[in-house]
């Protein structure tokens, strides 16, 4: 009986990595025909060559879109330069801001609904010429606040500022690889 699990046993486990060894293979000929077919992730369009050694001209480096455009423009692969002599064009972020405007109040006159506006504006300069005039980009979004979850609600509008800073970066992104 001993003798009759453990051959149970052992076929399970060469069914189980033929089964796994048949799903790599199906994923990887999927890939392949993804790849061949001209596929690519929304997002993933290249970035111009001129944009290849970019100084990023920053009015606040910390903020969330500055971390995420500096992060999105390496893994396009640009190589960020630390000179602007040592580039190949200018990206100046001249407004990165974020609003917060109440929409509601209640009959006590405390807040219930927030709006929250982050508004970015960049330009592209070459070595001796613009080449992306100015554009201003912004999204709202709003919220609903009460005061008895004011640390949950303070997370809420934390996560929708990071959020609006990655759609922003996307679209400036997708500005950017129109350039020639």
């Amino acid at each position: 009986m001993y003798l009759m699990n453990r051959v149970v046993q052992s076929s399970r486990k060469v069914a189980s990595t033929v089964r796994a060894a048949f799903g790599r293979a199906a994923a990887l000929s999927t890939l392949a025909a993804l790849a061949a077919c001209g596929f690519r992730l929304a997002g993933s369009d290249p970035l111009p060559g001129v944009l290849a050694r970019p100084y990023l001209s920053l009015k606040d480096p910390y903020t969330d879109f500055s971390r995420e455009f500096e992060h999105q423009l390496t893994s396009a692969g640009a190589t960020l330069q630390s000179l602007r002599a040592n580039s190949t064009a200018t990206i100046d972020v001249s407004k990165d801001l974020v609003e917060q405007r109440t929409l509601a109040v209640s009959a006590t006159n405390i807040p219930t609904e927030y709006e929250l506006t982050y508004t970015v504006t960049f330009a592209v300069h070459g070595v001796d010429k613009e080449l992306l005039a100015p554009q201003t980009i912004s999204l709202s979004k709003d919220y609903s606040f009460e005061e008895n979850v004011v640390l949950a609600k303070e997370n809420e509008r934390d996560i929708l500022r990071q959020q609006m800073a990655r759609d922003l970066v996307s679209i400036a992104l997708h500005r950017l690889t129109s350039l020639k």
